[in-house]
């Protein structure tokens, strides 16, 4: 999982390209999406009309909020920076939007050019072409972030909230196409309350299905996140992961789509007997992600407790989100908004830290791994004096009665503990041995 505050990007190379600059580069990608969502806005205004736009913006943005947050809690046990979210919705919603608007009308006048049967030309854009257009646009922001946020992106969670956050602004703008268009409906024909078209859409669309887009571009997440999670000498798995993924959105999506050809009652056949049983499943599914997540942490941190980078309780304290939510309180309390983000802060750093240990241990870490193990100490060390007193009151909060102590201490550490030494803020600790004592005339910091 990624944390909740970036690191410093690297300098660019005295002999790089202006082309090869951060700072290009992502004005480039800035422009691409200002660009993007304003041709969007007026393709959209053009077919709805101005009164039918803004209903239409009005009623989409309804479900927004509520899907952005529920994506937001999964990543609750290391957040990820916003701007990775901002990119994402922008993408979904303008980007991907327009190559969807564009390709899918291009192909289906080339369908009914070709076959001269314009009702087959639908059919086949809608169940055929829309779903291998659309999830493909959607994808190419969840492998944007993945090849370039890369350290952001460590594992299955990354993969479904980036994706999803994507769908949801994808969803947005068709909702408000879609919506703006039955209003326009309603206008000519004099349409009006419950039995409207405007209605039928908004109960369809916003209320039934709001999950709909993100249920189908969150299985393409889940590949990235397993192709994530692979050793990186398995490369043809790291590739099949994604397609694979991206293969069951495009059948997923196409089944939902023909569900309006299946005669009066197909959709809400395929609603109850597909969408609500994948719904269900998949959350099942990222939520045991996100406990096992905790799980880790636990398990993984005590090796910095003998260190010396952490106290005994902090590893129980930050595997538990109420204890987190405590420590939170307590250093709000005493300390204010800033004492209650650094403790925030302090939590995404560890657990990102444990996760980095956990690929340690499964050959899975990279060649940095060292230089981002002392970047993640280093910032926590720079927390220590705000979130140990607030982790500790959380662990007192939520601890269950201690069982008796066993003889070698509950942070006993193997001496070949993955292969990887543990380095504590005095110096290197052998993990058959009692961690050393605080050096008064150390610096609090040594790499």
């Amino acid at each position: 999982m990624a944390i909740s505050r970036p690191y410093p990007t690297r300098p660019a190379p005295r002999h790089a390209h202006w082309w090869q600059r951060s700072r290009v580069r992502y004005g480039a990608l800035t422009a691409l999406l200002a660009l993007s969502g304003l041709v969007i806005l007026g393709l959209v205004r053009e077919q709805t009309g101005t009164q039918g736009f803004l209903v239409g913006l009005g009623l989409a943005v309804l479900p927004v909020p509520l899907l952005v947050a529920a994506f937001r809690w999964l990543e609750r046990v290391a957040p990820g920076p916003w701007r990775n979210l901002v990119f994402a919705f922008a993408w979904g919603a303008c980007a991907a939007a327009l190559m969807a608007i564009v390709a899918n009308s291009f192909a289906t006048r080339w369908i009914a050019t070709e076959t001269a049967d314009p009702s087959r030309a639908d059919t086949l854009g809608v169940t055929v072409i829309a779903p291998v257009v659309e999830e493909s646009a959607k994808a190419a922001a969840v492998l944007l972030v993945f090849l370039f946020r890369r350290r952001d992106f460590t594992g299955i969670l990354d993969g479904v909230v980036i994706a999803g956050v994507t769908a949801t602004g994808f969803a947005f703008t068709e909702n408000v196409l879609y919506l703006g268009t039955a209003f326009g409906t309603d206008q000519l024909t004099g349409g009006s309350g419950v039995s409207s078209v405007t209605a039928a859409t908004f109960f369809v669309r916003v209320v039934m299905s709001p999950f709909a887009h993100p249920l189908f571009t969150v299985l393409t997440g889940i590949g990235f996140g397993m192709a994530a999670l692979a050793t990186r000498r398995r490369r043809p798995v790291r590739f099949l992961l994604p397609l694979g993924g991206l293969l069951l959105a495009m059948g997923m999506h196409a089944l939902w789509n023909a569900s309006s050809t299946l005669g009066e009652y197909g959709f809400f056949a395929v609603y109850a007997a597909f969408m609500v049983p994948s719904f269900g499943l998949l959350t099942w599914l990222v939520v045991w992600t996100r406990q096992r997540e905790l799980r880790t942490v636990r398990e993984e941190l005590p090796a910095y407790v003998r260190a010396g980078w952490l106290t005994p309780a902090q590893p129980y304290a930050l595997g538990s989100m109420r204890a987190r939510r405590i420590a939170r309180r307590y250093a709000h309390r005493h300390g204010g908004r800033t004492a209650a983000r650094a403790v925030a802060q302090y939590g995404a750093y560890a657990t990102s830290l444990a996760f980095l240990r956990h690929r340690g241990r499964r050959g899975r870490a990279g060649a940095d791994f060292v230089v981002r193990e002392h970047e993640l100490l280093r910032e926590m060390w720079h927390r220590r004096d705000t979130a140990r007193p607030a982790l500790e009151h959380a662990a007192r909060a939520v601890a269950p009665p201690a069982p008796p102590r066993p003889a070698h201490g509950p942070y006993g550490v193997p001496e070949a503990y993955g292969g990887h030494r543990v380095y504590g803020p005095y110096g290197a600790v052998d993990p058959g041995r009692p961690a050393p004592g605080p050096n008064p005339y150390a610096h609090p910091y040594r790499p």
